[in-house]
């Protein structure tokens, strides 16, 4: 739509009023010319009918540049407010250039309302994701503790004030999701692999890793690049993998960055559901279900895709960066 030419504001107006007197002045000047020919009241009709028809015209005009325009903006407004992804998809009709201006900026301001909702529920996830297990290591060792026959009065109050400030925690994490809508945790930037390998490693021990590609800038920093892989790769390790192949790529819409493992891979059953939140194929074993929507949101906020990539052994994932400026570095 934008290679569309589109009429100014002032000039649909301006149309639309001097139409209008431009109608009354030439049912005037025809009504006095036809009414001795026909008779005044034949061209009256004549006259009210022809008039009629170009009005009727002419508000169709105005509600098709003006009308359905702003009530589409209204109506998207509301679908932002309510949540629905709706909102930032293009109009069909944008009307005037001011319209059209004025829509692009709804549109703009809705995708960044999006991305930023994303992002805070993002660092919610990923927070509350990280620290629910060493929360949950803390209750299991007061609870052993408090078991034993031989612990005094004050290990048993010790104990105590472990398990209450543990409870304080899970508390602080749930009211966090909360309070982060005043936050927006962001990753702006540009990262190599090449310079968090080292460091990608270090964290994954369990799994060897293999970089091709690496000296690439993807669109993200550093800790939100960490934050995609590691998960990724914990993943991966949690399901068996022992090696992990990255590779980074340019494409003319972007670049992409590809994590394969040879684990056991995904089941057919399984595929649709790997991004949806909690769910899990390792629930008896503390899986959580959250590492997989954390990236998704996570990328997804950056302006990114994340999608699950068929293969015949292990799972192979895709990021797709749409920022076309990766160059090596």
């Amino acid at each position: 739509m934008s290679g569309k030419w589109r009429p100014s504001l002032w000039f649909v107006l301006g149309g639309a009023l001097a139409g209008t007197l431009g109608l009354s002045l030439v049912g005037l000047v025809a009504l006095r010319y036809l009414g001795p020919e026909i008779g005044f009241r034949p061209a009256a009709a004549l006259l009210a009918t022809a008039i009629g028809l170009a009005t009727l015209a002419l508000g169709i005009l105005l509600v098709r540049l003006l009308l359905r325009p702003v009530t589409e903006l209204s109506r998207r407004a509301e679908a932002v407010r309510t949540g629905r992804s709706e909102g930032a998809k293009p109009l069909e009709h944008y009307g005037t250039q001011e319209l059209h201006r004025l829509g692009q900026s709804v549109l703009d301001m809705a995708q960044t309302l999006q991305r930023r909702e994303a992002s805070i529920r993002t660092f919610a996830d990923h927070v509350t994701h990280e620290l629910k297990t060493p929360v949950s290591a803390i209750h299991a060792a007061s609870e052993l503790l408090e078991d034993s026959p031989d612990l005094k009065a004050e290990d048993r109050q010790l104990i105590a004030q472990i398990q209450g400030a543990a409870q304080q925690m899970q508390d602080q994490l749930k009211a966090l999701q909360r309070i982060t809508a005043a936050r927006e945790p962001a990753y702006h930037g540009k990262c190599a692999l090449n310079d968090i390998a080292e460091s990608l490693q270090s964290t994954n021990s369990g799994i060897k890793l293999t970089v091709s590609g690496g000296n690439i800038a993807l669109p993200l920093a550093p800790q939100g690049l960490q934050i995609v892989v590691t998960h990724l790769l914990d993943n991966a390790t949690q399901h068996g993998a022992t090696r992990a192949d990255l590779s980074v790529g340019v494409v003319y819409a972007g670049s992409y960055l590809l994590i394969f493992d040879n684990g056991p891979g995904v089941s057919q059953g399984n595929q649709a559901h790997v991004f949806e939140p909690f769910f899990t194929s390792r629930r008896d074993s503390g899986g959580t279900g959250m590492g997989l929507p954390i990236v998704r949101n996570l990328v997804q906020a950056h302006g990114a895709e994340i999608t699950l990539v068929p293969t015949d052994e292990g799972a192979c994932f895709k990021i797709s960066f749409s920022d076309p400026a990766c160059l090596p570095t």
